[in-house]
């Protein structure tokens, strides 16, 4: 049994002010109601009534099954999309990537309930990003300890992982399948071995394994890297190098503006260049400074030419009739610099909602926060547990000799301060004596206690198994631990439980509460 339990998203001030809808100014007025979404919605769909958008991206889209009838019928029934993406990540990355996407499919249905439209969840893998540092490791938990699995492709600065040969990953595949337990699904095992193939790339795999895990539920994936993306955006690409100036004054100005009032912004401005990266003959990429922007507006071939993360949300809303882009905790704080950016381009600015945030609370698990007397919360803390439950486990002829020592020296301290003969300065030297003694004992006490750390006992294998599942490495779960583990143990029932999450998470973003 699993269960999804809904938890806070968190994230910086800014994005917490601009979810509870206090920043207008950066993020237009926020939609709480069923009406106010339908009406955007419709305005979104009209804006392409008259564009074959699907045609032009339906190479890397390369749809089947549901998904493809969804994003048909959105293209040729007056429909519109919600969005969501995220960079590669080693078998897909963290968890928190599947509960975007179910987001994606929960506020794809709510929507078309409410407008009578149909509406397609599309996620964009960013395999055009070349961040792989950040991308090429994922965490499980094996024989209930945090093991990180991290594959050794080379990093190439600038290479995009679509272009980064994934290397062999055949040894971190089948410590994936130790983690997924002794009777794992092996549909979904089978789609990370075919995924992760030799002759691969890192983008690629990624792409692979989310349509084989996404598309059956009827969300599609679109391949950031294709040919199909870079010429469907050509047009919004060059404006963005035509007015590169205009974009970078309007970014620093917002920036300064975000400063000013008390806010960290999410993206680092950087003077000089453009929003813009140009790929290189040696196949690495470049931010095109903005005195040569005009130029390579001119020259460069626009399958060369890609968007930086402040574009690439406006390039979507360009290219697909998005209501909403999905997004967690960082992309809702970046949005306050985006929509600075559209506004300096003349184009829509395109709307952010929070995805759902959760953790998964497996039976055996839960469980053991049962024998602790603990809840999830409490291991948010990395150490109080544990600190508590090896303080529980000293010996109960230990704690009465200790606590017979409190007592005899509070008693015998207190008749020391009584006695006639006693003066303030012979009281405060006892009450220094005192306390001595006393933090001596809570030393000793914690000596105990490190001393049945060390040893070990089945509590404290429970706390170690907990807090490895639910806080690994001190952080939320959906942020460390890879979500295929989840579906091969679980299967549907896992994708049920994060979709019940997801569902009334929608549900308060477009009704309100």
């Amino acid at each position: 049994m699993i269960r999804a339990i809904s938890r806070p998203i968190g994230g910086s001030p800014l994005a917490r002010n601009a979810l509870a809808g206090a920043l207008p100014e950066w993020y237009g007025v926020r939609l709480s109601d069923a009406d106010a979404w339908s009406v955007a919605a419709s305005q979104t769909a009209n804006d392409f009534w008259q564009r074959s958008w699907l045609g032009d991206l339906l190479p890397a889209f390369a749809p089947s099954g549901i998904a493809a009838d969804r994003l048909r019928a959105a293209s040729e029934s007056g429909g519109f999309v919600v969005t969501g993406g995220q960079q590669p990540g080693l078998f897909g990355g963290p968890l928190y990537v599947l509960h975007k996407a179910v987001t994606l499919l929960e506020m794809a249905d709510a929507l078309a309930a409410i407008t009578g439209r149909p509406v397609a969840p599309v996620f964009w893998a960013a395999t055009d990003d070349a961040d792989l540092v950040e991308a090429n490791h994922v965490s499980v938990v094996r024989h209930g300890k945090l093991e990180l699995l991290s594959m050794s492709a080379d990093v190439v600065p600038g290479r995009s992982m679509a272009d980064t040969p994934l290397g062999d990953v055949t040894a971190q595949v089948q410590r994936l399948e130790e983690a997924s337990g002794s009777a794992p699904d092996q549909r979904v095992l089978e789609a990370v071995r075919k995924a992760y193939a030799l002759n691969a790339t890192v983008g690629s795999s990624y792409v692979v394994l989310l349509r084989a895990l996404l598309e059956p539920l009827g969300v599609a994936v679109l391949d950031a890297s294709h040919a199909a993306v870079r010429e469907a955006g050509r047009d919004t690409i060059l404006r963005a190098l035509r007015s590169a100036d205009d974009a970078a004054a309007a970014l620093g100005a917002r920036t300064r503006t975000i400063i000013d009032a008390g806010f960290h912004p999410q993206v680092a401005a950087v003077p000089n260049l453009s929003l813009v990266f140009e790929t290189l003959d040696d196949g690495t990429r470049r931010r095109v400074p903005l005195r040569a922007a005009r130029q390579v507006a001119d020259d460069a071939t626009p399958r060369r030419l890609g968007p930086n993360v402040l574009l690439r949300p406006i390039i979507e809303r360009q290219l697909l009739p998005t209501v909403t882009y999905v997004g967690g905790p960082g992309e809702v704080a970046y949005f306050a610099q985006v929509s600075a950016v559209a506004d300096a381009l003349g184009v829509a600015q395109p709307r952010i909602s929070p995805r759902w945030s959760g953790t998964l609370l497996e039976e055996h698990v839960e469980s053991m926060l049962a024998r602790l007397d603990a809840s999830i919360d409490d291991f948010a803390d990395p150490h109080a547990v544990e600190s508590r439950v090896a303080r529980e486990g000293i010996s109960e002829r230990v704690r009465e000799a200790m606590d017979s020592l409190r007592r005899a020296l509070e008693s015998s301290s207190d008749a020391m301060r009584r006695d006639g003969q006693t003066n303030d300065a012979l009281s405060r030297s006892v009450g220094t004596m005192r306390a001595g003694v006393e933090h001596r004992l809570e030393r000793l006490e914690r000596r105990y206690a490190a001393a049945i750390k060390q040893i070990g006992s089945e509590r404290l294998h429970d706390v170690a198994a907990v807090r490895a599942t639910l806080y690994p490495s001190g952080s939320p779960q959906e942020r460390v631990l890879s979500f295929v583990p989840f579906l091969a143990r679980y299967g549907n029932a896992a994708i049920d439980a994060t979709r019940a999450g997801a569902r009334m998470h929608v549900a308060s973003l477009i009704h309100g509460g």
